[in-house]
């Protein structure tokens, strides 16, 4: 597990949004989707539900 993907977790939790995460980084929203499309396949497991423009923490 890095730090990258961890902060990149919590921005997006904190703010509900890819692209106000990516923001708050200094990143693009591509380079925080990759992140945590990174820690998700490290833990195996989906961390958000996407509905749409919506997101939400799953209950892993």
């Amino acid at each position: 597990m890095d730090l990258a993907g961890l902060n990149a977790f919590i921005a997006i939790a904190e703010t509900g949004s890819f692209s106000f995460a990516a923001e708050r980084l200094h990143l693009t929203q591509p380079a925080v989707s990759k992140r945590l499309a990174a820690l998700e396949a490290q833990l195996d497991v989906r961390l958000f539900d996407r509905l749409g423009r919506e997101i939400g923490l799953t209950e892993a």
